[in-house]
């Protein structure tokens, strides 16, 4: 990813966002919180989630002034609800102010956000403000029946693995069977990079061809030139790629030193674009978050996949797609148990 800073340099405008001229305010009165969730989510033509409907108001109080729980009511089937209905934060507790918050520093921040910060700022529990960044991240997922597979924009693709966690114990070696280290915490993460466009991510017990070889074919377009490492693994895997669906799998061996290749039809090989992103998760994982368990890591590299995706927007337009995603998204206390 590019630098920020110094990008903002060259380009004074890419830093430039009405949004983040609005959101000191949005985080610190839960009465423009409200109107900036609504605006975001329904425009200048509110709907109801219940049935669709544009025939709708907002509830007002004895004295006139808007509902102290910022109610709407639709006409057509004369359901109540708020801007929180059908979206990530439905049934929270926490005031949307905070919600805006998260928002924003999860899009703001290269390396993300801890809990424990979110905590301090906000004034809230630990428990609440670690809940509070799973469904945040939960909601910055992409909707799986809607995505397209990656190749279409360059036609190349990336695929690696790296390993995250704990350090593998003294006299483990370095590598028994690709993918796997004996004696080892470390969890294997794998990547499809496509140059130019999106990263998808998948934890993995390790790292072979029942685990990987499914979810590369879901997410790699026919005809796309995929390029890894050396590893075995994925020879087997892409070979029907290669062979059947009219791609290309290129090769660039780490062990000889080599790490770019120039092909003869002006390609290059190498996979240096998923390396980029994995430094990313791992300065995020060492410097913010310090420890993140198993069963919360493909959170953690979902978000760090929405920034990759986003990184060609500024700041407010990150926050505006983030909130663009709630919608239709719910995780529950139970479906989430967080861990301190």
């Amino acid at each position: 990813m590019e630098d920020r800073s110094m990008n903002d340099k060259k380009h004074p405008e890419l830093g430039k966002s009405d949004v983040i001229k609005r959101l000191p305010k949005v985080c610190g009165d839960e009465t423009a919180a409200v109107e900036f969730f609504e605006r975001q989510r329904w425009g200048n033509s509110p709907v109801c989630p219940h049935c669709q409907s544009l025939n709708v108001y907002k509830m007002a109080g004895r004295t006139g002034a808007r509902n102290r729980r910022y109610l709407w009511r639709c006409r057509a089937c004369g359901e109540q609800y708020t801007v929180r209905t059908g979206a990530i934060y439905e049934d929270s507790k926490l005031p949307l102010r905070h919600w805006a918050y998260g928002f924003w520093r999860v899009c703001a921040s290269k390396k993300g956000v801890s809990a424990r910060e979110i905590e301090r700022n906000c004034q809230i529990t630990h428990k609440s403000a670690l809940f509070l960044m799973h469904r945040i991240r939960f909601a910055l997922t992409e909707d799986q029946a809607n995505r397209q597979k990656l190749g279409n924009t360059s036609g190349i693709c990336e695929v690696d693995e790296t390993f995250v966690g704990g350090k593998p114990r003294s006299g483990d070696p370095r590598t028994v069977l690709p993918g796997y280290r004996k004696n080892s915490n470390k969890i294997p993460v794998v990547a499809v990079v496509e140059r130019g466009g999106h990263v998808r991510t998948k934890v993995v017990p390790n790292v072979t061809q029942n685990n990987v070889g499914h979810f590369l074919f879901e997410n790699i377009e026919n005809g796309t030139i995929v390029n890894t490492d050396q590893s075995p693994v994925y020879h087997t895997i892409l070979y029907p790629i290669t062979k059947h669906l009219g791609g290309r799998h290129d090769i660039v061996n780490h062990s000889k030193q080599k790490y770019t290749q120039r092909n003869e039809d002006g390609t290059t090989s190498g996979v240096n674009c998923a390396e980029s992103f994995f430094s990313l998760i791992k300065r995020g994982l060492l410097g913010t978050f310090h420890a993140v368990s198993k069963e919360h890591l493909h959170r953690y590299c979902d978000e760090f996949a929405f920034r990759w995706d986003t990184r060609k927007l500024n700041d407010g337009e990150r926050v505006v797609e983030a909130v663009k995603r709630t919608e239709g998204k719910r995780l529950t206390y139970d479906q989430c148990v967080c861990r301190d």
